[in-house]
């Protein structure tokens, strides 16, 4: 299937399947998972990327697990919203998950949403719930909290696709 906006998404999306926001970096894939009703977005989970094939058997391990219909990929403009090599970088990756439905079991449905910002985001809400400046947190639990950092994008990303797509 292509890359579709988020309207067309919806409407492709099979009634009673999730969707699966994707945080794509070099080192790991953040997720998280729309609510049945499409809702609301929680974090899931964070897959620390090895080949891309070994990825896409995670992934779809978890989209039979929780019933995922399609993706909702963060696309990582520039912040005058111009291109760089992250997002072809993210676009490529898309277009190989588009020729894994063999792996994954369908053919998956995936637009892209925005994501200006939400790594920062994500980093605020982290240290306001922590209430831990990042000076005092040090070093310490570093790969922890990037896995962290990584589903709390994911899930900012797919609760800004999901507002957006209630509003269709």
């Amino acid at each position: 299937m292509a890359i579709l906006t988020l309207k067309e998404l919806r409407a492709a999306l099979p009634a009673g399947k999730r969707l699966l926001g994707v945080d794509q970096s070099k080192k790991a894939l953040g997720l998280a998972l729309s609510s049945p009703d499409l809702a609301m977005a929680t974090p899931l989970t964070t897959i620390v990327r090895t080949k891309f094939t070994e990825d896409v058997k995670k992934l779809a391990e978890i989209c039979r697990e929780y019933a995922v219909g399609g993706f909702v990929i963060g696309l990582p403009f520039n912040m005058d919203g111009t291109e760089g090599p992250r997002v072809d970088s993210v676009r490529h990756f898309a277009d190989n998950l588009t020729g894994a439905a063999g792996v994954l079991g369908f053919d998956p449905p995936i637009a892209f949403f925005d994501e200006r910002l939400t790594t920062q985001a994500a980093h605020d809400l982290l240290e306001e719930a922590a209430n831990i400046s990042s000076k005092r947190r040090g070093n310490k639990g570093a790969a922890f909290r990037a896995e962290v950092i990584d589903q709390l994008a994911a899930q900012i990303i797919l609760q800004g696709a999901l507002e957006e797509i209630s509003e269709i």
